[in-house]
């Protein structure tokens, strides 16, 4: 990625709006698109940095996590998808340079291949670890054949005589001149006459992927990871689209997760709450005590710090949350019963000493009922 400021990069304030941002663009791309400046290096820089800028700056969480934390927080992938407005602007750019939409003036209309998304499910664990996942996607690729032609080995598309080879037509009605797509050749500008059998002329066959992907630490549910390049053929020669990998969270039988935090219940008996003492708690790396003080109740929580999840955007390590569930016994034994109708008959006899939440909430239902 470039290392100049986004903002610098589009000759923006860092409170621009989309339109602003968005006419900022289409000016610089103009010109210093390639096709205007034929053998110029520089131009060809300077255009992919633009294109760079407007594409994290025109996506409203890449944006947020830019302004936050500058390039540092445009992980890999940990962003959502947010290409439609760029590659509307960028469609726009094409159609002031060649008149046209997606291409023109002499050259063959040139179709980006569709976007790709995948739903990966991964564990908890692997989330806050990160991992290396194998997928097998469907997807529509260059025929090997033809190599994307669509026309049969050892032949050629031909341009189409009803648009010369413009990928459309303009047609008159009255004062009103309209362009539209050519019918014959379907904007493609070219027509062929003896197809590929493998493809039928498509210039593509569906076929089956595997490839690996790297999760990062600290993925979230929702993130997105894109792999350039990875989507679907274009057809006519046109570049392929992109993939993209969003994150889902499968269930965990102990924690919840919340941003970096965890959340787990630790269910503790009624003589440990009311006693005291020390308990053993699950985390991700192992095991860790907590000392339970005497009288703890339902609902209290205990903080572990930095034993959450390290963000994969800001780095910064959550806790984990423990929160007290007290128990109560089931399936007595006869002495357990008796203990316990020995326990409550003596605990009656001072009520406001041992339950002092229950005496403070009887006194607030006498008051009341009485009012």
């Amino acid at each position: 990625m470039s290392q100049r400021d986004y903002y610098e990069v589009l000759g923006v304030g860092r409170d621009a709006d989309e339109n602003e941002l968005k006419k900022a663009y289409r000016k610089l791309a103009m010109k210093y698109h390639p096709d205007r400046n034929a053998g110029n290096d520089q131009a060809e820089e300077r255009f992919k940095e633009i294109k760079e800028a407007y594409e994290v700056l025109s996506d409203a969480s890449k944006r947020a996590a830019y302004d936050q934390f500058g390039h540092a927080g445009l992980n890999a992938g940990a962003s959502g998808m947010g290409a439609q407005g760029f590659s509307d602007a960028f469609s726009d750019i094409f159609s002031d340079l060649f008149g046209m939409r997606g291409g023109g003036g002499g050259r063959t209309n040139l179709h980006r291949g569709a976007d790709l998304r995948y739903n990966l499910e991964i564990t908890l664990e692997q989330a806050a670890r990160g991992t290396e996942a194998k997928i097998r996607i469907p997807r529509m690729d260059v025929c090997d054949t033809c190599h994307g032609s669509g026309a049969k080995p050892g032949t050629s598309p031909k341009t189409c005589p009803t648009c010369n080879g413009q990928g459309q037509v303009r047609m008159q009605q009255g004062f009103f001149s309209i362009q539209q797509t050519c019918p014959q050749c379907h904007g493609s500008g070219k027509i062929i006459t003896d197809p590929c059998l493998d493809c039928h002329g498509s210039g593509r066959v569906k076929r089956h992927k595997t490839m690996s992907v790297r999760i990062p630490a600290g993925v979230d549910e929702g993130d997105s990871i894109r792999l350039s390049g990875e989507g679907e053929a274009g057809a006519s020669g046109g570049q392929p689209g992109d993939l993209y990998v969003v994150i889902h969270l499968a269930s965990h039988p102990v924690f919840q997760r919340e941003g970096n935090h965890l959340h787990c219940e630790i269910p503790i008996s009624f003589a440990a709450a009311a006693l005291g003492g020390e308990i053993e708690v699950p985390t991700l790396e192992g095991h860790a005590r907590i000392k339970v003080p005497a009288g703890t109740q339902t609902g209290k929580i205990f903080r572990l710090r930095g034993k959450g999840i390290t963000g994969v955007r800001n780095h910064v390590t959550g806790d984990l949350l423990c929160h007290v569930v007290i128990e109560t016994p089931v399936n007595l034994t006869a002495r357990q019963k008796e203990l316990l109708e020995e326990f409550e008959t003596i605990s009656l006899k001072d009520g406001s000493r041992h339950s002092p939440k229950a005496k403070s909430w009887m006194d607030k239902a006498r008051e009341f009922f009485t009012e």
